[in-house]
């Protein structure tokens, strides 16, 4: 970003020189050296004046990080739960850690060993999974989902615990107290306030303690719209998590639109949905003050055991935001497929993006190994042609931190 300022500055002195110097007259008399000069007094003048300050940043946004039952047992070969979980984000990390501002759905607690590690329904992940986020480049992580209190109230707290003891990032959703949940959740990137909220249709039936209301952000449009409002003067951009949506559903239903229409109408800058562990589409919409507000309906898994196809492609999205003059825009947005992968006996799990998986690792995939699952068709082609399906023009695949990198759409 920086080097495309730099290039519109000199385009700019660029244009200033060739209007100078196709002015009418004679240059080769003293006239003209006269005129010269003044153009090249008028031309420092302006080289002079102090221009206003642009500010960029970029953000990047994971969907459900989902560990099941296989993913949580001991791992292979003595190693310990840090060391194995780094290697499933390692074919990603780069991408993550190029980003001033890196967002992921942590879609299980991390009560960590006193609950006992667990999957479906009720799931609990070692808090080593947290310390691979961070070093990974994760800087903010939402806990706002329905799974947040799978081990109840002590689960949820003992994971805010393990989040309060890294200050480096801030977690959402979930509050340790209504003075926390009230505190403005603000990032300063680049010079660019940036501000997050987020919120969750609910918990499956699993009640929020009477006694502390305010500890899971639910779906509450009046509770939401003062919220907003509390902290959209407080910052420049504004985004907010959504957990929504039906599950392995590629289109957001009417709840979704609605929902997204009424969070731009309170000038909401950024949507990023997860829960229905499938891709969704991401759009515009119109906002209350006149700008636009991005949608991304649903990023799917980043990573899970999940072993229907469809599952096993989700979204990282990427959005470059700007600062001039006081106003924020958004100068480019689109989500980079990416795709889970693991072999048979569910080992070997990693997250790829969609321009850095192969042939061979597909070759390799559960599911076209075990031919008995019905799930044989599992491919590189397979997954570009559902992204290609989903997310029309809004797909990246290459990746958009590289200087002149172009996709490899097989």
């Amino acid at each position: 970003m920086k080097r495309g300022i730099f290039k519109c500055a000199i385009f700019g002195v660029s244009l200033l020189f060739l209007g100078f110097s196709c002015r009418g007259g004679d240059l080769g008399g003293s006239a003209g050296a006269v005129g010269i000069a003044e153009e090249a007094a008028v031309l420092a003048a302006l080289l002079a004046e102090p221009q206003p300050p642009v500010h960029a940043f970029t953000i990047v946004a994971a969907g459900d990080n989902l560990f099941h039952d296989v993913m949580v047992r001991q791992p292979p070969g003595g190693l310990d739960f840090l060391t194995h979980y780094l290697t499933y984000y390692a074919p990603i990390r780069s991408l993550i850690q190029s980003a001033d501002i890196a967002f992921i759905n942590q879609e299980t607690p991390l009560g960590g060993a006193e609950f006992g590690f667990s999957g479906w329904p009720l799931f609990n992940s070692p808090q080593e999974l947290g310390l691979a986020l961070i070093e990974t480049g994760f800087n903010v992580v939402n806990h706002a989902n329905n799974h947040a209190l799978d081990m109840r109230e002590r689960g949820l707290v003992a994971t805010m615990d393990f989040w309060d003891s890294h200050p480096e990032v801030i977690y959402l959703g979930v509050h340790q107290s209504q003075e926390r949940r009230d505190a403005p959740a603000v990032i300063n990137a680049n010079g660019v306030r940036v501000g997050f909220l987020a919120y969750t249709y609910g918990t499956n039936g699993i009640p929020v303690p009477r006694n502390r209301p305010y500890i899971v952000s639910l779906i509450d449009l009046e509770i939401m719209e003062a919220e907003i409002s509390a902290l959209r003067p407080l910052v420049d951009f504004l985004a907010v998590s959504m957990h929504w949506g039906y599950e392995y559903v590629h289109s957001p239903n009417a709840e979704q639109r609605r929902l997204a229409a009424f969070l731009a109408e309170l000038n909401v800058d950024l949507v990023i949905g997860h829960h229905p562990h499938v891709l969704q589409p991401m759009e515009f919409l119109p906002r209350g003050d006149g700008g636009r507000t991005l949608v991304a309906y649903s990023l799917g898994n980043f990573i899970s055991a999940q072993h229907d196809n469809n599952t096993l492609l989700g979204g990282l999205l990427y959005v470059e935001v700007q600062k001039k003059d006081g106003r924020v825009s958004i100068e480019r947005a689109g989500i980079i497929p990416v795709v889970t992968h693991y072999e048979a006996g569910f080992v070997n799990f990693r997250v790829y993006p969609i321009y850095d998986y192969t042939e061979e690792l597909a070759s390799r995939h559960r599911n076209r190994t075990r031919a008995d699952l019905g799930r044989a068709n599992i491919s590189l082609q397979y997954f570009y042609n559902l992204a290609r399906r989903v997310l029309g023009d809004a797909m990246i695949d290459y990746d958009p931190f590289a200087a002149g990198a172009r996709g490899k759409e097989p």
